[in-house]
């Protein structure tokens, strides 16, 4: 969604704007630091002319545009789901699915979405779902201690997938289920692998996922039942409930973002921690793990890569006015490792003491809701994980899928 080749890209292209396309390449996919250091060079924030857009890599100017009532999410939607309709002109089912999430709504419309999901999605609830996190951690990871284990799928991937489905109240059996379906949300906002077979794939697990929350959530309304599905069901303010298209949309939009994200930092966590000398040492020598591991680790790895958002009104960045319509591409893991704002910023700190100042969750009215219980999760799993203080990284070139704005790895080898 985020794609400069959206934008309808210039045949030539000037080294700057040449720089910044090499990010949503698959050459980004390894290792993308180096190539933002690169694009890095050319400002803290880079015109495009090309594609009427500014790439912004510094963090305070990403944090300001993120703030700005100027700066609106979602306005690429029509473009996402070009070619994507059908001969009779229909509105994709992809697209459908997409709309009424709270991700690409802005002001009163978005406020109505989050406040509604947000009384249900409550700091009690999330609180509550410690214990049976650190249960199932230390259940996923005495199955795998003797022999080599694919931390991705043994660990990464189930974990977040079995939290977010039992908190929403939905029925373990569809967890491989929602699993795919969670993938394809995630290919549809940032895969690079648009092949016709992948989008049909796409277009049938919404069609799919549409279907099954929709009937869901009548059942829900006539019966309600425990979780986080019946209460956003039954939440009403001002202007009524959420119509059942918000419903499955949103639910939909916690399914994913509550086990995607997650899944990549814990992957990509691990990995980082034994990449760097010295790292796994000190964190198993921590007297706990607190959220300023948890904050530091989201900082370095920053399981959303980059963002984008479009100004419904003039709004100067950097020093200089963009008007209306300007494409910001924000950069957020290019952002969370400026010097300006983190010393050392290339090297994890597990005692970093601005560590929460990071965008790995962005910041202003789009903020993850999400945060706290991504925290939970990152606290608990690298709080268990150092009770094998001689876990051993076996994969020589790590395996990463091919999706550059939810930058996840697909298998690490580890032992316990």
């Amino acid at each position: 969604m985020t794609s400069p080749e959206s934008l309808l890209p210039a045949p030539e292209l000037r080294p700057e704007s040449a720089d910044i396309q090499a990010l949503y390449s698959r050459a980004a996919l390894p290792d993308p630091y180096p190539l933002y250091e690169r694009a890095r060079s050319h400002g803290q924030v880079v015109p495009v002319p090309e594609w009427n857009a500014v790439a912004i890599f510094g963090y305070e100017e990403a944090s300001q545009v993120l703030r700005s009532p100027a700066a609106l999410s979602g306005q690429q939607i029509g473009q996402t789901a070009e070619g994507r309709q059908g001969q009779d002109g229909q509105v994709s089912e992809a697209l459908q699915l997409l709309a009424p999430m709270m991700l690409f709504h802005n002001g009163s419309s978005h406020a109505r979405l989050r406040g509604l999901v947000n009384a249900a999605f409550t700091p009690r609830v999330v609180a509550e779902q410690e214990e049976l996190v650190r249960g199932l951690v230390r259940e996923m990871l005495a199955a795998q201690e003797g022999a080599p284990f694919d931390l991705v799928d043994k660990l990464a991937v189930p974990l977040p997938v079995a939290v977010i489905t039992g908190m929403l109240g939905l029925s373990k059996a569809d967890e491989q289920q929602f699993r795919t379906w969670t993938q394809s949300v995630a290919e549809l906002l940032g895969g690079i692998d648009n092949t016709p077979e992948l989008m049909a794939r796409i277009e049938g697990d919404a069609r799919e996922m549409r279907a099954y929350f929709r009937d869901l959530a009548g059942d829900l309304r006539a019966r309600p039942q425990p979780g986080l599905l019946s209460a956003l069901a039954a939440a009403e303010d001002e202007a009524g409930r959420l119509s059942s298209d918000e419903l499955l949309a949103n639910a939909v939009l916690l399914l994913a973002a509550g086990h995607e994200t997650t899944s990549n930092l814990i992957g990509r966590g691990v990995l980082a921690l034994h990449q760097q000398d010295g790292a796994w040492a000190e964190l198993v020598a921590l007297p706990e793990i607190g959220n300023t591991v948890a904050d530091e680790l989201l900082r370095f790895t920053s399981p959303v890569q980059l963002t984008g958002r479009a100004l419904g009104a003039p709004l100067e960045i950097g020093g200089q006015t963009y008007p209306a319509g300007t494409h910001t591409m924000l950069l957020l893991a290019a952002a969370n490792r400026d010097e300006r704002t983190f010393t050392d910023a290339n090297r994890l700190n597990l005692t970093r003491a601005n560590a929460g100042r990071h965008l790995a969750f962005a910041s202003g009215p789009h903020y993850c809701l999400g945060a706290s219980l991504a925290r939970l999760e990152t606290r608990v799993v690298f709080g268990e994980l150092r009770r094998y203080p001689q876990m051993r990284v076996l994969e020589q070139t790590p395996q990463y899928r091919p999706n550059i704005v939810l930058r996840g790895l697909s298998k690490l080898m580890v032992e316990l």
